[in-house]
């Protein structure tokens, strides 16, 4: 055990201070403060000795040299049982400081709330860090406290060891504080590369916060935690279990897909991370009708996402399929009760998500695979019109909208589309030609489609030989988008044109592996 002797307290956060301060006083423990703590400290009623007097020297620098002080230093970093430390803290008449209570200054919030460089700049702390890292290197002297939410848990030490910590709390503290510096740096970090337009820097440093720790991973043998960026996921659960680990991938595959669409109309049902199917229509109860049909057998058990408010209308619709999860970008009070009803259906309010340029991350022994999302944004005028049909702008917006769903799709992946819905797709085949096979297949069993009904395929990268184009053909496909890049390109426009189809060339593959 260590007894406390003496605090520094120097907070940004000043929430539920007196709780503190009202076991320091307790257990007669001396207090140094400096700035904005020292005030608040002080109309609350308690003792402080200000910084600038326990060292004898002023803040200056406009308050960016305050704590920077041998005597402040000295006393967080001896070793209290090392006789040359003991001689030289004695030699200058230096204290003992057992205790150091810092969080820093708003970093995170100066970005998001003004774009002001010097301003954010400022906001950098030096002396909390400088301090905190001081005290958690010494943890064996010192304790350190850099969050609020370990203030409980400080207060029933002090309570439990009257006035002293143990090595185990200590030791504890000084972990949780290496980590919170390590991710403040890392914001700054983040910070100065999205300012210098650096997109893969030589180190790349990733900061996230816990959100949840989940009952298991993908399987139950396996361990799994959601973390995020920011504080929280901005998913907000309405009702039902806690989301899983499978749930949370699928969530994020369907609202990737969902938030493509045109805003308002889009529907997508996901399974197992692949969307099993897509539509857009302004009637949101035929949104989602349509893209149940495209496959109904897959949808069960699913997840779906609207990029709409759900209605009650289509609550009534949505509960007659089990689904495991629907998604809603906000809620009609009467379709959120009728949705309650059923007892182990989550529901997603999914209103505060948008879609942001953020890399994605994918672990593999001790590498990291990092790479751009795939968001860029389709222009009919970097699409190449390669046969001698032309398409309508009808048809041209319908490959525009199924090459949309392809590249959501685990590769190889083919998507039929037709009236803005899908109606068959085939994904995560080793042969392009068998993903053209069960597309097809799909669209046998569970479309019923007009000869009006125009189908048109979206390819995620080029077709190796002649045969993929050619089944999607004589299943009645009319329309065909693929990158191109192929040795075999000359073959395929001479048999679109043989076959009277039209062929567009995106120019731009979209993998999903």
């Amino acid at each position: 055990m260590k007894k406390i002797s003496q605090a520094l307290i120097s907070v940004s956060d000043k929430r539920n201070l007196k709780k503190i301060l009202t076991v320091l006083k307790k257990f007669r423990i001396k207090i140094i403060s400096s700035g904005g703590t020292f005030k608040e400290i002080k109309k609350h009623g308690f003792k402080c000795n200000e910084v600038s007097n326990f060292t004898k020297f002023p803040e200056i620098l406009d308050g960016r040299v305050k704590t920077l002080h041998p005597k402040i230093h000295a006393g967080i970093l001896n070793e209290r049982n090392k006789k040359s430390h003991k001689l030289i803290m004695k030699s200058y008449n230096f204290e003992n400081i057992d205790l150091v209570i810092v969080n820093f200054y708003p970093f995170e919030n100066a970005v998001n709330e003004n774009k002001n460089h010097n301003k954010i700049i400022e906001n950098i702390d030096i002396g909390g860090p400088t301090m905190v890292r001081a005290a958690a290197k010494n943890y064996k002297d010192v304790t350190i406290i850099t969050k609020l939410g370990q203030y409980e848990k400080l207060i029933s030490e002090l309570n439990e060891n009257k006035g002293s910590t143990s090595l185990s709390f200590r030791q504890q503290m000084s972990e949780e504080a290496f980590t919170e510096t390590a991710s403040y740096d890392a914001m700054i970090s983040n910070y100065f590369l999205e300012k210098n337009k650096t997109s893969f820097p030589i180190k790349k440093v990733i900061s996230t916060n816990l959100v949840e720790k989940l009952r298991y991973g993908e399987n139950p043998h396996q361990i799994a935690s959601i973390y995020s960026y920011s504080l929280s996921t901005n998913l907000d659960q309405l009702h039902g279990k806690k989301l899983s680990y499978n749930n949370y991938n699928d969530i994020y595959a369907a609202l990737n897909m969902s938030k493509s669409l045109p805003a308002g109309v889009g529907t997508v049902i996901v399974k197992h991370a692949n969307p099993c199917g897509v539509s857009i229509n302004k009637n949101k109860v035929s949104s989602f009708k349509e893209a149940l049909t495209s496959d109904p057998i897959s949808a069960f058990g699913g997840i779906v996402s609207c990029n709409f408010k759900i209605n009650t209308k289509l609550a009534v619709e949505l509960s007659k399929t089990y689904f495991e999860v629907v998604i809603g970008n906000g809620y009609e009070k009467d379709a959120i009760r009728f949705l309650k009803k059923r007892k182990n259906l989550r529901i997603i309010d999914s209103s505060k998500i948008k879609l942001e340029n953020i890399n994605s991350i994918v672990s593999n022994f001790n590498s990291l695979l990092i790479q751009s999302p795939d968001n860029k944004k389709f222009e009919s005028k970097n699409f190449q019109v390669v046969s001698k049909k032309k398409p309508s702008s009808k048809i041209f917006r319908e490959l525009m909208f199924a090459l949309n769903v392809c590249r959501h799709v685990k590769s190889n992946a083919i998507v039929l589309t037709s009236n803005n819905r899908t109606v068959g797709i085939g994904s995560g085949q080793p042969s392009r030609l068998d993903s053209c096979k069960i597309a097809i297949d799909k669209m046998h069993n569970f479309q019923k489609i007009k000869e009006s009904d125009e189908v048109v395929a979206a390819s995620d990268a080029f077709f190796p030989f002649v045969d993929g184009i050619e089944t999607l053909v004589q299943a009645g496909v009319s329309a065909v988008i693929q990158p191109s890049g192929s040795i075999r390109d000359k073959e395929i426009i001479k048999y679109a044109n043989e076959t009277e189809t039209v062929l567009v060339f995106s120019k731009t593959r979209h993998f999903k592996h």
